[in-house]
């Protein structure tokens, strides 16, 4: 059922770990940069897996930057990884990093996965952040990508999100759902569609999460759920909403 709080980060007694994780397609920061910090600040999370970060001319630069506004720290990816990346909060303890290309059909665009493992309290975290084709066989077959190399971090638990470029009803979105729990699916919280910001009408960008992570929440923050952050900041960060999930991870053995 709905929920309308989103739990805040923390490490439960027992040494699991309450773990916010944003993602958020970011179009190379071609748009209102200090929206988009003002946004991922708001969100107060462990974890963002971002798409469509800086690629060319000085990219590492750019995405220390939108770090370090968003008082996060870079964690992997980028052009490395043809565009997705992971920022995370100190919180996480980095076990392992790597960027991930995939095969590369001509005339298509390279996609790439953004791969690493934290330990966040107690628990140990596979994650992985995602931009899948825009050519349905392709998208189809990057999921099947995604899931094994997810499978391959081989952490006990694991989250992978981004922009799937398709709509829960379509054959990639159904391939991770079937194997992956899809988090906004097992527990609403906020909007659901997040794309575009100026008129959302349909749900491309997802997070997902292995079977035994508990979802407490997850969806596409509304301007009264993020301090200082107006329905003007949220259109002009970004051509996408971005998706929040609070995430229960239980502690390792």
């Amino acid at each position: 059922m709905p929920i309308t709080e989103l739990p805040n980060s923390r490490t439960e007694p027992d040494g699991s770990a309450v773990v916010r994780v944003l993602s958020y397609n970011i179009r190379s920061m071609r748009d209102d940069e200090d929206a988009l910090a003002r946004v991922i600040r708001a969100c107060a999370p462990d974890v963002v897996m971002i798409q469509e970060a800086p690629r060319f001319f000085r990219w590492r630069k750019h995405a220390a930057r939108l770090a370090a506004k968003s008082e996060l720290l870079v964690l992997g990816g980028g052009a490395t990884a043809s565009g997705p990346l992971l920022l995370c909060s100190l919180r996480a303890t980095v076990e392992r990093t790597e960027d991930v290309l995939l095969p590369l059909t001509p005339g298509l665009h390279r996609r790439g996965f953004a791969t690493a493992v934290v330990r966040i309290g107690g628990a140990r975290l596979g994650l992985l952040s995602c931009h899948l084709s825009l050519q349905d066989r392709e998208r189809y077959d990057q999921a099947g990508m995604l899931l094994d190399r997810l499978a391959a971090l081989d952490a006990p638990h694991a989250i992978a999100a981004g922009d799937i470029n398709e709509r829960p009803d379509g054959r990639a979105f159904g391939r991770l759902a079937a194997g992956l729990q899809d988090c906004w699916a097992v527990r609403p919280w906020g909007g659901e569609h997040t794309w575009t910001p100026g008129d959302p009408y349909q749900r491309i960008d997802a997070v997902f999460a292995t079977k035994g992570i508990e979802v407490l929440g997850c969806g596409v923050p509304r301007p009264q759920d993020l301090p200082g952050v107006t329905e003007a900041d949220l259109r002009a960060a970004t051509d996408h909403l971005p998706v929040l999930a609070a995430l229960r991870v239980p502690a390792g053995a």
